[in-house]
């Protein structure tokens, strides 16, 4: 644990050096004052920055330390999701093989097999979006959101909602519910979410409330767009590099969907595939 620590906290340093780096460069002057912020990173530097100006209470000064923790928050949260997702997403397309040819022929078409898929090419992949929003509404990492607390009386729906009471989202019912999603909510259906589809334009960053995997509003997980783009590029690059299968022996149906809840909805039993190279062998070659 000492030595993850110590390879995790060089790492968040050089993230941090780097972009200080470019705040001196893009600003002209050693200070950084003036610079636009272009992410997280250079918003929480400047946020310490602003509270070394004695401007702020000490106890609510932003830290060198507390920048990085907040690093590692964006890093953990958004690789472990991105992970879980990624297992659930290869699970249903093995399941579901009609869903994993049309995914695959989809990049074929928009890729080509001489050169690895990019980020560049993910808006041109329809169909692949559909798995991944069709993966996040059947099997939401959090299936019910962190509580909120009520501020004053308020009436939802009809319902009274008192003061400081404490509400939950339960997403991954929401999901499910036939008022929200009349064409088979409990089926496997990426199509659902396509042109002419009946979720349309549905999309998972909280503007819809018929699906809210990372929430809504200002408090919505922070990792959203980091997840979003990660499963999407690793999920292509899987079914664009490799042939999937499951073992010798074990039928689609045999895969089994029980879930698991801990920190995340996870599979119960972890999945296991057998994976074929289907791309020119120089392709894997590791770069000098």
């Amino acid at each position: 644990m000492k030595r993850v620590h110590e390879l995790s906290d060089r790492f968040q340093e050089q993230i941090i050096d780097e972009h200080e780096k470019n705040r001196r460069r893009r600003s002209g002057d050693a200070g950084g004052r003036g610079f636009a912020a272009t992410d997280l990173v250079d918003v929480l530097l400047q946020l310490a920055e602003e509270g070394d100006g004695g401007q702020e209470e000490p106890e609510a000064r932003l830290t060198r330390d507390g920048v990085k923790a907040l690093i590692q928050d964006i890093i953990g949260g958004g690789t472990d999701t991105g992970a879980v997702i990624m297992e659930w997403a290869m699970a249903q397309l093995l399941r579901h093989p009609d869903a994993m040819a049309a995914a695959t022929a989809e990049l074929d078409d928009v890729v080509g097999r001489d050169r690895w898929v990019t980020e560049r090419d993910l808006p041109a992949l329809p169909y692949l979006d559909a798995v991944v929003k069709e993966t996040m509404r059947r099997h939401p990492v959090a299936p019910i959101l962190f509580p909120r607390r009520v501020r004053e009386d308020t009436v939802v729906v009809g319902y009274d909602v008192p003061a400081g009471a404490r509400v939950l989202v339960n997403v991954w019912a929401v999901a499910r519910d036939p008022a929200s999603w009349p064409d088979a909510p409990d089926a496997f259906r990426p199509e659902r979410f396509l042109a002419g589809g009946s979720a349309e334009g549905m999309d998972v960053r909280g503007a819809h409330f018929e699906l809210l995997p990372f929430g809504s509003g200002r408090r919505m997980c922070p990792a959203y767009n980091l997840v979003i783009k990660e499963v999407a590029a690793t999920l292509a690059s899987l079914l664009q590099g490799f042939t999937w299968r499951l073992p010798d022996g074990v039928a689609p149906e045999d895969v089994s969907m029980e879930e698991f809840f801990g920190l995340s909805l996870k599979l119960k039993v972890p999945l296991v595939a057998v994976a074929e190279a289907r791309l020119p062998a120089h392709l894997y070659a590791a770069d000098d």
